[in-house]
């Protein structure tokens, strides 16, 4: 999401540090390639002024300019501005202290991914809250949207509403409060009607709803990819019914990312959740100071963590771990650790949330990281008898022949996840051969591959 800002934003602070004193147009300078920098990542015009004065009130002043490394001092003045521009330190959790049941209020246009937020949001208060969760769908609008709506609670494991036809979206709003209170529900999710575009009609069914069950959130649901229309929509939203948060979608697309950055200036509601690809557990908290320091190169070791530890299996992990230190890693091995890896997202976005791996990213773009090239392994490595996983040293062409055509692959493509098994068993005995003490000693750089450019650490000054 933030690659194009990020690339630009850690070029300029990479620069600073180099230099051992700053001047006022060095900063100034700096500011300038900053202010482009988040205009061409969609950020709006407002926010940019606003940001960048901000900035420079900090900056310009002796005890930055005359600090030991002014370069550092104005690269943490940056990331406390990105932090306060993206809603201040801390996720903002969701509003759950009003009566039973709590009403939440989804709102947006249609596209957006609402409903399958709704579902997403309805699985997450379930599992990680415990909370008793009745999804209802209020869309009258779209064919078989409130049977969508009833799949998606089927998948989460909750309960939705049943249909009665011919009810407006009000007297839908109000059956769903009044079955929440007799069946005893903690929280009721009303999923509106969205439109292609904002109109009156849209804007009066949802004011309606909200003077009908008086909801703890309004959540506003946009799509991060839209960029500035999705700016203009939270900006209509908020003006029209009033938004108490943002979720953004599609966060793991490709879009400039300075919609995000423009939300909170734009409504004064905060960004509570964001929501990167189809699957339900797929929603996660808004943390302003972890998405800074990915913008910043900085990564997200706590949101790296937190990620881990919701999705992989620990002890498999340990398992796998010890046997690797023990240079007894084989194919089956390989395929389990491929199944973890799997369940985190794709590899580009774990590379993005460790700090100063920005680089190695983008030398590794087109490398055959996605998660779906590490499918395609683990089906041909299913295609292999047992003795060959363990010992891949035997399988020679007649065999790589009978592999590719048992999984439908090509025999290069058995040779390609070969040539990376045993890349990644070198790099295992390379581990084993420096132990601990080497690895700290030299970081990254003692396992890179040769030829590969030496990983700086964000305090490290190149030689």
């Amino acid at each position: 999401m933030f690659d194009a800002l990020s690339g630009k934003m850690t070029g300029v602070f990479d620069r600073l540090r180099t230099r051992g004193a700053l001047s006022e147009a060095d900063v100034s300078e700096a500011l300038r390639e900053v202010r482009l920098a988040m205009l061409d990542s969609d950020v709006a015009l407002p926010v940019v002024k606003d940001f960048v004065t901000r900035i420079r009130e900090r900056a310009v002043g002796a005890e930055v300019l005359e600090s030991i490394s002014p370069g550092q001092a104005v690269a943490k003045i940056v990331n406390d501005a990105l932090i306060e521009a993206l809603g201040g330190a801390g996720a903002v959790p969701l509003n759950l202290s009003a009566a039973a049941p709590v009403p939440i209020l989804m709102v947006g246009l249609q596209g957006s991914g609402k409903t399958t937020t709704s579902g997403k949001l309805a699985l997450r208060l379930a599992s990680r809250e415990r909370r008793r969760v009745l999804l209802a769908s209020l869309d009258t609008q779209r064919p078989a949207a409130q049977l969508q709506l009833a799949q998606l609670a089927e998948r989460a494991g909750v309960h939705s509403l049943p249909t009665v036809a011919g009810q407006t979206p009000v007297q839908i709003a109000i059956r769903a409060m009044e079955t929440g209170r007799r069946e005893g529900f903690d929280v009721v999710i009303l999923d509106t009607a969205g439109r292609l575009s904002i109109d009156t009609a849209l804007m009066d069914e949802v004011r309606q709803v909200r003077a009908a069950t008086s909801p703890a959130e309004t959540l506003l649901v946009v799509d991060a990819m839209t960029g500035q229309d999705a700016v203009n929509t939270a900006r209509a939203f908020n003006e029209a019914v009033g938004v108490t948060g943002i979720v953004m979608t599609r966060m793991d697309g490709d879009a400039r990312g300075g919609a995000a950055l423009s939300m909170r200036h734009v409504t004064g509601a905060p960004i509570k959740l964001t929501g990167s690809g189809e699957k339900l557990d797929a929603l996660e908290a808004f943390h302003p100071e972890r998405v800074a320091g990915r913008i910043l190169g900085l990564g997200d070791l706590a949101g790296l963590v937190e990620k881990a530890s919701d999705t992989l299996d620990q002890e498999e992990s340990e398992k796998l771990a010890r046997k690797m230190l023990k240079g007894k890693f084989d194919l089956d091995d390989y395929a389990a650790q491929i199944r973890q890896i799997s369940k985190m997202g794709s590899i580009s976005g774990i590379l993005e949330m460790m700090p100063g791996m920005g680089q190695m990213k983008q030398q590794l773009a087109g490398r055959d990281l996605d998660t779906s090239v590490l499918k395609r392994h683990t089906a041909i490595i299913s295609s292999m008898t047992r003795g060959e996983r363990r010992m891949p040293d035997i399988i020679k062409a007649s065999r790589k022949k009978r592999i590719a055509a048992g999984s439908g692959a090509t025999v290069q493509e058995v040779n390609r996840l070969l040539k990376q098994f045993d890349d990644m068993s070198t790099m295992m005995k390379r581990i084993n051969k420096i132990g601990a003490k080497g690895l700290m000693r030299n970081g990254l750089s003692a396992l890179m591959p040769k030829g590969m450019p030496p990983q700086r650490g964000p305090n490290q000054r190149p030689h």
